[in-house]
């Protein structure tokens, strides 16, 4: 990777004339020299293709893992999240539009080398470091070089599933824990609201699941757009057969933003059913967001029933497991201690 005069040379791509084809995602932007891809991140210059946001930090926080959301990975513990500037998504109910969706130019960051990131996890006593609020895998370049700096840190991605197969891969060799937003469960869905296609993302998922990555989905749950039986249904039969019934699936509610201000907030009953549908098809880990429930978010034995570990919000209590297996009956747990 060249680094001329501060600038980051970008991976994933190929010069076609007068333009740069980007490969880092299914979107393969042909990028004018003066020009910038779709995401944001990936700038044309004269004499290659520059990793434009690398290194922008827009947000930091240290956040319990539950917030991302990871039930399975390191139950009751925190990292430390960084976010940057712009998403290869153009999704109209984005929470975090304010810095997905606007040029990086105009968003206030703060450059952070990848060293000095590192030690800004470290002075917050943090192992893991987790790439969320925006799209991580348009900062590819930055996270693998994070990565590099310190080898032992542990690497969460909170990610759309919209990147392809070969730099999805290379991320699968440093990451430790994966949620992939499947925001719907059809085409049309994903192309009105979203601006991309559904089977990229699902293609993703496997990959990240053969990887041996640990991955749990998040399913936004939409009045009128993506929250019928059958629809829910399609999915969770696609997570059982093509993934695992282990895999941990998250129902959470939507609130109103960006432009679907119209929409009103999902009814924790429609969460409840998609949790219920998940369970009756099979699923073994299913649980609600953006809701308190008595019971809804804590996580079962699937062998004998015992409640192994209960959750109030963003409180944790390991009741019942012994590393990763149940301490009633041995079974083992799809859980990343």
């Amino acid at each position: 990777m060249a680094v001329i005069n501060e600038r980051i040379e970008a991976r994933y791509y190929e010069r076609d004339g007068d333009h740069y084809i980007c490969r880092l995602c299914p979107h393969n932007c042909r990028i004018a020299v003066g020009s910038y891809g779709r995401c944001g991140s990936r700038r044309g210059d004269e004499d290659m293709l520059v990793a434009y946001s690398y290194g922008k930090v827009s947000s930091l926080c240290v956040d319990p893992v539950e917030k991302k959301p990871l039930y399975h990975y390191r139950p009751g513990s925190r990292c430390f999240s960084v976010g940057g500037v712009g998403c290869n998504m153009t999704c109209k109910h984005c929470q975090n539009y304010a810095i997905s969706q606007l040029p990086s130019g105009k968003k206030r960051t703060t450059y952070e080398r990848p060293h000095e990131l590192v030690q800004l996890c470290r002075n917050e006593m943090q192992d893991v470091i987790a790439f969320t609020y925006n799209e991580p895998v348009i900062w590819f370049e930055y996270i693998l070089e994070v990565m590099k700096t310190d080898p032992d840190l542990g690497l969460i991605l909170v990610s759309n599933g919209l990147v392809s197969e070969e730099p999805l891969k290379e991320l699968c060799a440093v990451t430790d824990a994966m949620n992939i937003d499947v925001k719907g469960f059809t085409d049309e869905f994903y192309m009105k609201v979203c601006g991309a296609h559904l089977a990229d993302v699902l293609r993703s998922a496997k990959i990240v699941h053969e990887s041996g990555v640990h991955l749990e989905l998040t399913y936004l749950v939409i009045p009128g757009y993506n929250d019928s039986d059958e629809e829910i249904t399609k999915f969770c039969e696609w997570v059982k057969n093509e993934l695992s019934e282990d895999v941990p699936v998250h129902f959470t509610r939507f609130h109103p933003d960006n432009e679907m201000m119209d929409v009103q907030w999902t009814p924790v009953e429609t969460v409840m059913r998609c949790r219920e549908l998940g369970m009756d098809l099979g699923l073994n880990y299913v649980y609600v967001g953006n809701t308190l429930t008595d019971d809804a978010d804590d996580t079962y034995c699937p062998e004998c029933g015992t409640a192994v570990i209960r959750r109030l919000g963003y409180l944790v209590d390991i009741v019942s497991l012994d590393g990763d297996r149940c301490s009633c009956c041995r079974h083992k747990i799809n859980i990343r201690m």
